[in-house]
């Protein structure tokens, strides 16, 4: 499949990132500031991508490791606001993602998929969502420093792609990334400790999968996807809580049983996006 390289491919995604992207026949070079897992099956360069001259040096080539890329995968990032004083998080992430634009793009790599984030649709929804199930057709509404740097990168990829038409750049607005073992909390959730981001999540395979099909799809120019798994994190029907929570908000259409209300319609029909993992299936007892 061709040689990608994949900043963050030691992070919770990152890692199963990496492991989908190998079994699928890509050559994956990780590069993160973070030591990768004993035996991930990728090569590893420890890499600050706020320094423009180490990403330019990532995705041309590095000494004996590695000569040419053909795709790259943006995950590394400051995954969430707090973490970081909010201007950290932003010189941090924004300048990240400008320099892995900048250089796929002198290195003539165009095929970069990479993190945007579920914030940018509105979340925590303190200010309710314009409509459910939500999806990619209204602008972006960041409520934090994190989510705002969501927004500019996905701006940048508009005029990047404006620059070269020829390439794509993918944004996959990931929902709340979860592992097995973290489905362990999902029964003593109430719908107030979800209710930020809709009741939504992604398991980190599934993520995996969305960013090879965007990887392998022939779209061009720039694409924002929601990525989210296809049920809630609880076993209300998602109607019923709409209902109660969200009770102004106009429902675009039928919602059916717990079906998510993050849609991941057009990842279904433009990448052929299918979320095969969710907590019920992972967590021995639940009610599926």
């Amino acid at each position: 499949m061709g040689r990608v390289v994949v900043t963050g491919g030691s992070g919770k995604l990152g890692r199963a990132v990496v492991e989908h992207l190998a079994e699928h026949g890509w050559d994956v070079v990780n590069v993160d500031v973070v030591p990768p897992p004993p035996g991930q099956p990728a090569r590893f360069t420890l890499v600050d991508l706020t320094d423009l001259g180490q990403v330019t040096e990532a995705l041309s080539g590095i000494d004996d490791r590695y000569d040419g890329v053909d795709a790259v995968v943006h995950l590394a990032a400051i995954p969430a606001p707090g973490l970081r004083p909010s201007g950290a998080t932003f010189a941090n992430n924004v300048v990240a993602t400008h320099h892995v634009f900048s250089a796929a793009r002198r290195a003539g790599i165009r095929n970069v998929v990479w993190a945007s984030s579920e914030t940018v649709l509105g979340l925590p929804f303190e200010t309710p969502p314009p409509y459910v199930p939500v999806d990619e057709e209204y602008a972006v509404r960041p409520e934090s420093t994190y989510s705002l740097g969501k927004a500019v990168e996905e701006e940048m990829a508009r005029h990047f792609t404006r620059w070269d038409p020829q390439a794509k750049l993918i944004g996959l607005r990931f929902s709340n990334v979860m592992v097995d073992e973290d489905y362990r909390a999902f029964p003593q959730f109430t719908a107030q400790d979800r209710i930020w981001n809709l009741w939504g999540y992604i398991d980190a395979r599934d993520g995996a999968q969305a960013v090879r099909l965007a990887l392998e799809s022939d779209l061009t120019g720039f694409e924002a996807f929601i990525i989210a798994a296809p049920d809630t994190v609880l076993d209300t029907p998602s109607a019923d809580l709409v209902a109660e929570h969200f009770p102004d908000v106009p429902v675009r259409r039928a919602i059916e049983g717990r079906e998510t209300l993050l849609g991941i319609d057009k990842a279904r029909r433009l990448l052929g996006y299918e979320p095969t993992h969710t907590w019920r299936s992972r967590l021995p007892g639940a009610e599926v």
